[in-house]
Protein backbone atom coordinates (compact mmCIF):
# COMPACT_ATOMS: atom_id res chain seq x y z
CA UNK A 1 0.00 0.00 0.00
CA UNK A 2 1.48 3.67 -0.71
CA UNK A 3 1.34 5.92 1.91
CA UNK A 4 -0.48 8.98 1.50
CA UNK A 5 0.97 12.98 3.36
CA UNK A 6 -1.82 13.68 5.69
CA UNK A 7 -2.87 17.26 4.84
CA UNK A 8 -3.81 19.69 7.69
CA UNK A 9 -5.75 22.77 7.98
CA UNK A 10 -4.10 26.03 8.75
CA UNK A 11 -6.48 26.71 11.61
CA UNK A 12 -3.63 29.12 13.46
CA UNK A 13 -4.29 31.86 10.45
CA UNK A 14 -1.67 35.13 10.98
CA UNK A 15 -0.78 33.60 14.04
CA UNK A 16 0.43 30.80 12.54
CA UNK A 17 2.45 32.16 10.40
CA UNK A 18 4.02 35.05 12.81
CA UNK A 19 4.64 31.94 15.38
CA UNK A 20 7.08 30.51 13.45
CA UNK A 21 5.72 26.76 13.04
CA UNK A 22 6.77 23.94 14.27
CA UNK A 23 9.99 25.18 15.87
CA UNK A 24 9.07 28.84 16.81
CA UNK A 25 9.96 31.94 15.35
CA UNK A 26 12.79 32.24 18.11
CA UNK A 27 14.59 28.97 16.56
CA UNK A 28 14.24 31.15 12.90
CA UNK A 29 15.75 33.63 14.56
CA UNK A 30 18.61 32.23 16.33
CA UNK A 31 19.58 30.63 12.90
CA UNK A 32 19.19 33.55 10.64
CA UNK A 33 21.39 35.56 13.34
CA UNK A 34 24.15 32.57 12.74
CA UNK A 35 23.78 33.03 9.27
CA UNK A 36 24.37 36.56 9.45
CA UNK A 37 27.45 36.48 11.63
CA UNK A 38 28.92 33.96 9.07
CA UNK A 39 28.47 36.00 6.38
CA UNK A 40 29.70 39.42 8.11
CA UNK A 41 32.67 37.62 9.01
CA UNK A 42 33.18 36.40 5.92
CA UNK A 43 33.10 39.96 4.27
CA UNK A 44 35.80 40.98 7.05
CA UNK A 45 38.54 38.86 6.23
CA UNK A 46 37.82 39.59 2.56
CA UNK A 47 38.23 43.46 3.65
CA UNK A 48 41.02 42.32 5.46
CA UNK A 49 42.88 40.56 2.33
CA UNK A 50 41.66 43.29 -0.03
CA UNK A 51 42.56 46.30 2.08
CA UNK A 52 45.82 44.76 2.62
CA UNK A 53 46.94 44.27 -1.15
CA UNK A 54 47.34 48.09 -0.63
CA UNK A 55 50.91 46.86 0.85
CA UNK A 56 51.55 46.07 -3.15
CA UNK A 57 51.58 49.38 -3.75
CA UNK A 58 49.07 51.49 -5.81
CA UNK A 59 49.22 49.37 -9.37
CA UNK A 60 47.90 46.18 -6.97
CA UNK A 61 44.85 48.56 -5.41
CA UNK A 62 43.80 49.96 -8.56
CA UNK A 63 43.80 46.31 -9.93
CA UNK A 64 41.76 44.99 -7.13
CA UNK A 65 39.22 47.52 -6.84
CA UNK A 66 38.32 47.79 -10.31
CA UNK A 67 37.54 44.35 -10.33
CA UNK A 68 34.93 44.93 -7.58
CA UNK A 69 32.98 47.68 -10.01
CA UNK A 70 30.77 45.27 -11.13
CA UNK A 71 27.08 46.01 -10.09
CA UNK A 72 27.13 41.93 -8.33
CA UNK A 73 29.02 43.68 -5.78
CA UNK A 74 26.78 46.47 -5.47
CA UNK A 75 24.33 43.70 -4.47
CA UNK A 76 27.04 41.98 -2.56
CA UNK A 77 27.45 45.38 -0.23
CA UNK A 78 23.32 45.68 0.04
CA UNK A 79 23.68 41.61 1.44
CA UNK A 80 26.74 43.06 3.70
CA UNK A 81 24.09 45.88 4.92
CA UNK A 82 21.20 43.74 5.34
CA UNK A 83 23.00 40.99 7.56
CA UNK A 84 24.41 44.24 9.55
CA UNK A 85 20.99 45.94 9.90
CA UNK A 86 19.55 41.91 11.48
CA UNK A 87 22.38 41.24 13.35
CA UNK A 88 22.79 44.24 15.00
CA UNK A 89 19.10 45.10 16.56
CA UNK A 90 18.98 40.80 16.94
CA UNK A 91 21.61 41.19 18.96
CA UNK A 92 20.45 44.10 21.06
CA UNK A 93 17.55 42.34 21.56
CA UNK A 94 19.70 39.26 22.37
CA UNK A 95 21.66 41.52 25.18
CA UNK A 96 18.10 42.37 27.08
CA UNK A 97 17.44 38.97 27.27
CA UNK A 98 20.73 37.63 28.45
CA UNK A 99 20.19 40.54 31.41
CA UNK A 100 17.23 39.48 31.93
CA UNK A 101 15.01 41.80 30.57
CA UNK A 102 12.80 40.05 28.74
CA UNK A 103 12.81 37.40 30.80
CA UNK A 104 8.93 36.27 32.63
CA UNK A 105 8.22 35.89 36.27
CA UNK A 106 10.18 33.08 37.10
CA UNK A 107 7.92 29.72 37.61
CA UNK A 108 8.66 25.74 36.84
CA UNK A 109 10.15 25.13 33.51
CA UNK A 110 7.59 23.01 31.92
CA UNK A 111 7.70 23.18 27.84
CA UNK A 112 6.75 25.75 26.50
CA UNK A 113 8.17 28.08 28.88
CA UNK A 114 4.89 30.60 28.10
CA UNK A 115 6.19 33.39 30.78
CA UNK A 116 9.78 33.66 28.56
CA UNK A 117 7.56 33.60 24.97
CA UNK A 118 5.00 36.42 26.08
CA UNK A 119 7.68 38.87 26.97
CA UNK A 120 10.20 37.87 23.91
CA UNK A 121 8.32 37.09 21.44
CA UNK A 122 6.75 40.61 20.92
CA UNK A 123 10.00 42.22 21.33
CA UNK A 124 11.46 39.88 18.57
CA UNK A 125 8.58 40.93 16.03
CA UNK A 126 9.75 44.82 16.90
CA UNK A 127 13.13 43.82 15.93
CA UNK A 128 12.38 42.25 12.51
CA UNK A 129 10.06 45.63 11.98
CA UNK A 130 12.54 47.58 12.81
CA UNK A 131 15.01 45.64 10.42
CA UNK A 132 12.94 45.35 7.84
CA UNK A 133 12.81 49.50 7.39
CA UNK A 134 15.79 50.00 8.22
CA UNK A 135 16.82 47.59 5.12
CA UNK A 136 14.26 49.03 2.93
CA UNK A 137 15.56 52.62 3.77
CA UNK A 138 18.88 51.55 3.63
CA UNK A 139 17.94 49.81 0.15
CA UNK A 140 15.97 53.04 -1.47
CA UNK A 141 19.73 55.39 -0.34
CA UNK A 142 21.22 52.43 -1.58
CA UNK A 143 20.39 52.16 -5.17
CA UNK A 144 18.04 55.05 -5.94
CA UNK A 145 19.36 57.93 -3.99
CA UNK A 146 22.85 56.68 -4.09
CA UNK A 147 23.75 55.99 -7.63
CA UNK A 148 24.73 59.48 -8.63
Amino acid sequence: MAETAKHYKNRLGLWGWLGGGRYGLERYAYALHRITGMGILLYFVLHIFVTGSRLGGRESWTKWMGGFESGIFEVGEYLVFIAVAYHALNGIRLALTELGLLMGKPTRPLFPYRSAVLKQRPVLILVMVLAAVLIIAGGLDFFLLGAE
